[in-house]
């Protein structure tokens, strides 16, 4: 997480925007960092854009904010 610009949380991952490898990098970082599993997280909009609105599971706003360090 390279941290948050106007409530915007800012994300680098190093995988390719190909065959939606960035997409499940992105996934699999904020699972790691929220400490769930990789299916808890999902992105709901902007899969083919660099802004993504992104939902976790199974914890709630407040912890998942603590998680990401935000």
């Amino acid at each position: 997480m390279a941290g948050e610009r106007n409530g915007v949380l800012l994300a680098r991952v190093t995988a390719p925007p190909v065959d939606g490898r960035a997409n499940t990098a992105l996934c699999r970082q904020v699972a790691k960092r929220a400490g769930v599993g990789v299916r808890s997280v999902s992105i709901v909009r902007g899969a083919s854009t660099r802004e993504k609105t992104v939902r976790v599971e199974g914890i709630s706003e407040e912890e998942l904010r603590r998680a990401l360090g935000l």
